[in-house]
């Protein structure tokens, strides 16, 4: 199941079990989408895989007891911010092959 963790890693921006904003990798990193478009290129510090939207967790009790009242998001903050430098030296080699190619 889906941590959905508060917070982008690079600039700490909150990121609710409802934001539209939340991307991740398929190792659950998460991060914003201005960090990731406008920082990171797509490309994930942690593995070099690309990101997705985050899907949204159902607030409400539709079906089966799953929702957030029952599996509620992560509150563990990780704010691991990138060594940009570090990033664009990893990232140069594989920015121009597309994310489900890497």
């Amino acid at each position: 199941m889906l941590e959905l963790r508060p917070t982008c890693e690079q600039c700490n921006k909150s990121l609710p079990p409802n934001s539209r904003e939340a991307r991740i990798c398929s190792y659950e990193c998460t991060f914003c989408a201005a960090c990731v478009e406008q920082v990171l290129g797509n490309v994930c510090p942690n593995c070099g895989g690309g990101f997705a939207p985050r899907p949204i967790r159902p607030s409400n009790n539709w079906k089966g007891d799953n929702f957030l009242g029952k599996d509620p998001a992560n509150t563990t903050v990780k704010h691991r911010p990138v060594d940009l430098a570090a990033h664009e030296s990893f990232a140069a080699a594989i920015r121009a092959i597309p994310p489900e190619k890497r």
